[in-house]
């Protein structure tokens, strides 16, 4: 249903689904994790399921996984089912997490993301490069078609718009600087402690530039591939390892984050119990940032470990958030503009509104009435005429051809209906003429 109250049923349905942070736990959103070269064999598995679906996008990050499609006729409960069974759970227990969205609200939640508005941390920026890459990866799977490319173009927009024109970003507390947060209140001082990164990606990069700050006695980064390690490795002035060293030098580590793409965990409760001897019970802070988790949820009842998973952080980065609810509501009317103007994008594709056809029919008459001018202009030419004479003649009778209808209309037109006739004929005739100077 639209805001105005009508019911929308465009030729083109749009509808996504998903679960993120507020619906559903970390261990649940780890079954439908996907890495983003993922994301293209998993779009064609979707599309194949689901033949009738031409358009599909999907967004997977360490806080949500979301389904957008796009087809002739909408498919929520075959998309929500398939997706479902990709994770290896019941359609009623994901049903019971997950959020769906059709027609406008659809734009509107897209706008959202993009613009950090739906994110644990508001106004985070991360958000918007990973739906980048999320279309990216839709579009070379050839699953982005002109319905979700529109969509997803203007969410980029209005995201700009947003954080150009509001201070929805200002002060915002990220996953990283809620980890150094939190070990400060754990560690007397950081310039103590060593610290393993386990990973190389953008999550870990963000977290070793805030400990860093800090000056930590030690860091060391912990890749399956020693090259991206390395470079992480010398940014920071510290040692690149091997993933298969990491058991038996946990025990070296105060701290240990972690953010892999790995599927299953990397750091188990043995490793930790032997790890936590070793130090002789001196206490390790964890924190593991990854969907599916790095570190086996057990290693929480360790009475000498203090881990944190993303989940855990929600209460950290959410602090200060009050202040900027006057951002969030500047940032809200921006995406209300941007979804009137998506769904009068949509409105005019939909042949059954009448706009189609009609554009269809003035193309029609137009090249009706220049093949007309143009067999006549031939004629003239074949008769020996000027050039510039038959030029004449040719755009004469092409004005003529286009006013004839407004001129009609204007002289036929009662007083009651003649100043609608004259308004409407000036915002089709005279639209450009402040930019022309007349």
């Amino acid at each position: 249903m639209r805001p105005n109250g009508k019911f929308y049923n465009p030729e083109m349905a749009v509808w996504a689904l998903g679960i993120n942070h507020t619906t559903a736990p970390v261990d649940l959103r780890g079954r439908f994790a996907f890495a983003v070269d993922q994301l293209g064999p998993t779009l064609r598995g979707l599309r194949e399921s689901l033949s009738h679906v031409p358009e599909a996008a999907i967004l997977s990050t360490c806080n949500r996984t979301e389904i957008y499609c796009a087809a002739q006729k909408q498919a929520l409960t075959p998309t929500l089912d398939w997706l479902a069974h990709s994770g290896g759970v019941s359609p009623d227990l994901l049903r019971s997490h997950a959020y769906t969205f059709s027609g406008d609200h659809v734009a509107r939640h897209a706008f959202r993301v993009a613009s950090g508005l739906d994110s644990m941390v508001l106004g985070e920026a991360q958000i918007l490069g990973q739906l980048k890459d999320a279309v990216r990866a839709a579009d070379e799977a050839g699953a982005l078609g002109t319905t979700l490319n529109q969509l997803f173009q203007r969410s980029f927009a209005v995201a700009k718009e947003v954080r150009s024109s509001t201070e929805i970003g200002a002060h915002s507390i990220s996953m990283a600087a809620a980890s150094v947060r939190l070990a400060s209140q754990l560690f007397e001082d950081l310039r103590d402690i060593r610290i393993l990164f386990v990973g190389a990606g953008e999550m870990i990069e963000l977290a070793a530039t805030h400990f860093a700050a800090r000056n930590p006695k030690g860091i060391a980064i912990a890749n399956r591939t020693l090259e991206r390690g390395e470079k992480l490795a010398v940014r920071f002035g510290g040692e690149v390892m091997r993933l298969a060293d990491l058991p038996q030098r946990l025990h070296e580590f105060d701290a240990v984050v972690s953010c892999t793409a790995s599927t299953l965990p990397l750091i188990g409760l043995g490793a930790v119990e032997r790890a936590l001897k070793q130090r002789r019970h001196r206490p390790m802070f964890m924190v593991d940032l990854a969907v599916p988790r790095d570190i086996e949820p057990e290693v929480k009842q360790l009475d000498d470990v203090y881990l944190y998973t993303v989940d855990d952080l929600a209460g950290v980065v959410q602090s200060g958030q009050a202040s900027r609810q006057a951002a969030v509501a500047q940032a809200e009317a921006i995406i209300d503009a941007g979804v009137q103007s998506f769904m009068h994008w949509l409105d005019q594709r939909d042949p059954s509104s009448g706009v189609v056809p009609l554009i269809r029919q003035l193309n029609a008459q137009a090249d009706s009435w220049r093949a007309a001018e143009l067999a006549r202009a031939r004629k003239l030419l074949a008769r020996g005429d000027s050039v510039d004479s038959v030029l004449e003649a040719l755009s004469r009778g092409l004005t003529q051809k286009m006013l004839h209808g407004a001129m009609a209309e204007l002289n036929a037109a009662d007083p009651e209906h003649r100043d609608r006739t004259s308004q409407a004929v000036q915002r089709i005739f005279l639209r450009d003429q402040d930019k022309n100077g007349l």
